[in-house]
């Protein structure tokens, strides 16, 4: 017998069927002990709860205008929302970060969209789409900016996330995710921790990102890693931190999607090899990945046979485990993890030249 349909609800001004069958994950037993936590769009969780939150302050208006810097997976979030609720959406972005056909479909929702091709001289593209942003915002202040980078709502919408995990799993050790903003797994720990305070975290980062201490340099993997620091990353959530090299996290990418028929982003390939590695080095744990959203968009990249070839080194067989090191800087070129300890960014020590 089929149940009867559910009853069509208002979810923050979208149509949904069924409570949280919009922003929840599917969640996938990977191995025993390994969970994935699969998003079609992880952002629409945050910005539904941003514009929501600006809406109900009166600074933003129904109708009114919207804008933010991003390199994709936040701005075409916010453009669903935008569509759906009648918003009017500005979003900087640049050319190394966006591809034709994410930015194809952001025009034909109406997006006005600025691309930046030239980095900043000391705070690469994400300072220069700043610097656009703010002067979009002087020639017209009434523009709602939503600053996905420090809004605490941003972090505070992963709330829901964490709680979902405990209803349908009981239990979680370790939480594995990447960080780009700061906002989904800052978010989802604290959370978390209020349910389970022996939750061991996990922070993902692109190898040459500056969010964990690394220096700053050209990054292949889009939707984590950063040449600024967010406000909203608050470091002491971290127990341990893994950085992951692009071809490395290409292929873990696409043995994702071999071994467990699971289509979904780089960020998410980044994720899993690490909470592979992490789930068959603590048996005793149950491990959840999250992964932040579907592989749709890198279809001309990172399941590109011919993108991959021209871009690096081409086919790299990912390292059995990743290399430990007691500075960021040591792992800055390969597969690399840390303990972090729940520290702040200024606790780092100092290192002399001749240390690694």
């Amino acid at each position: 017998m089929i149940a009867p349909a559910s009853p069509v609800k208002e979810n923050d001004g979208l149509r949904i069927v069924g409570h949280g069958d919009f922003e929840m994950p599917r969640l996938y037993r990977l191995e025993d002990n390994l969970v994935a936590a699969c998003f079609s769009l992880m952002k629409l969780l945050p910005a539904g709860a941003i514009l929501n939150d600006a809406l109900a302050r009166g600074e933003l208006q129904p109708g009114g205008s919207i804008i933010e810097t991003t390199s994709g997976s936040f701005g075409l979030a916010l453009a669903i929302h935008s569509s759906a609720r009648g918003f009017h959406l500005t979003i900087v972005t640049d050319s190394t970060a966006t591809d034709i056909r994410l930015r194809r479909q952001l025009l034909l929702m109406g997006v006005d969209l600025r691309v930046v091709t030239k980095p900043h001289p000391s705070g690469g593209m994400q300072r220069a789409r700043l610097d656009v942003l703010h002067r979009c915002l002087q020639k017209n202040p009434n523009i709602y900016w939503t600053q996905q980078y420090s809004n605490p709502k941003n972090a505070e919408a992963y709330g829901r996330y964490a709680e979902h995990l405990f209803e349908r799993l009981g239990r979680v050790d370790c939480l594995v995710g990447s960080v780009g903003t700061g906002g989904s797994m800052v978010g989802t720990v604290r959370r978390a921790r209020q349910l389970s305070p022996h939750l061991h975290a996990i922070a993902v980062d692109t190898c040459h990102s500056v969010l964990f201490g690394q220096s700053d340099g050209r990054r292949l993997v889009r939707g984590m890693g950063n040449s600024i620091i967010p406000d909203m990353l608050d470091h002491t959530q971290f127990d341990s931190v893994s950085w992951m090299p692009a071809p490395a996290t290409f292929e873990a990418t696409r043995e994702l999607l071999r071994t467990h028929g699971l289509f979904m982003g780089p960020t998410s390939g980044a994720a899993y090899q690490v909470a592979r590695w992490w789930a068959r080095s603590h048996p005793d744990q149950l491990v959840v990945v999250t992964m932040a959203d579907a592989g749709h968009r890198y279809v001309d990249t990172v399941y590109s046979d011919k993108w991959v070839k021209r871009t690096l080194p081409w086919p790299t067989p990912i390292d059995p485990e990743p290399r430990q090191v007691i500075t960021p800087k040591a792992g800055e070129e390969c597969w690399s993890w840390m303990q972090w300890s729940r520290r702040r960014l200024s606790d780092l020590p100092v290192v002399t030249a001749d240390q690694p």
